[in-house]
């Protein structure tokens, strides 16, 4: 295994430490408001779709499956669709429904088969699957929602509302400065937000505070140092990493131009 692979593998086996730990806990001590059925049915939509598409392609190419390999590598497989599974679970609200939930994990796990574009390696998809079965659910179930930003820290007072967002920081600095090797997207992405907050403030007469008000949450640090700094999605050079994140925010301020936000902060 090169070292891109061993270090990409590392990144993922973090990652889905990570987002497993904050789901327990966010359904333990946070206040995350989904039930606890939302998670597990999504994860089991992400794993079968997964499971499907390996054993589909394994007989249309004459290859073993992934179920012949060693247990290692068949957690190893799996760690994507784990991850997709939760933070779909995470991060959309449909109240007590679970087939939205199922749906929208399925669809970022068949985005990566249906989605690619050719690669030094054959091909390989270029829509990050978390946020493609998002805003495809988003879109196709008007009833479904984000889930409310003050979740993640409803049941938390205090120094907790500072200790999170830390922990969360130091670790996606960590995981992105030491694996995936995208700090200049994060640096670029967080600051053209400010940019282009201070841009619709003085152009739109967007309140400059409610502009940032969104970099606050929870949900916008998890975003930036774990969704968009996908490493399979993202460019590898700094210079494309820099453009990326600077496109990303300026997308967001064009969407909102002419518009006032008041939204929730971390509380």
């Amino acid at each position: 295994m090169d070292n891109e692979k061993c270090t990409r593998l590392a990144a993922l086996r973090r990652f889905a430490v990570a987002i497993t730990v904050l789901n327990i806990l966010g359904h333990t001590v946070f206040g995350f408001e989904q039930s606890w059925a939302q998670p597990l049915v999504s994860l089991a939509a992400a794993y079968g779709m997964e499971l499907i598409l390996e054993l589909a392609d394994a007989r249309a190419r004459q290859r073993p499956s992934i179920l012949t390999r060693p247990v290692r590598d068949q957690i190893d497989f799996f760690l994507p669709p784990h991850i997709t599974g939760f933070a779909c679970a995470m991060l959309l609200y449909a109240n007590n429904r679970l087939m939205p939930i199922a749906f929208a994990s399925a669809a970022a796990i068949a985005s990566k088969a249906l989605l690619r574009i050719p690669s030094d390696h054959g091909t390989r998809h270029f829509m990050n699957p978390s946020n493609l079965g998002i805003t495809v659910t988003l879109l196709l179930f008007p009833w479904v929602g984000i889930a409310p930003p003050y979740h993640f820290t409803e049941y938390l007072t205090g120094l907790g509302d500072w200790i999170l967002p830390a922990i969360i920081v130091c670790s996606g600095t960590f995981l992105n400065g030491k694996l995936t090797h995208r700090l200049p997207l994060i640096m670029a992405w967080v600051g053209t937000f400010i940019v282009q907050a201070a841009i619709r403030s003085a152009l739109f007469e967007t309140p400059f505070r409610s502009a940032l008000l969104p970099a606050s949450g929870v949900a916008f640090i998890l975003f930036t140092f774990y969704m968009i700094t996908d490493p399979a999605t993202t460019p590898r050079s700094r210079r494309g990493q820099i453009l990326f994140g600077a496109s990303t925010a300026t997308v967001y301020g064009l969407s909102l131009s002419g518009t006032s936000y008041s939204g929730c902060s971390s509380r």
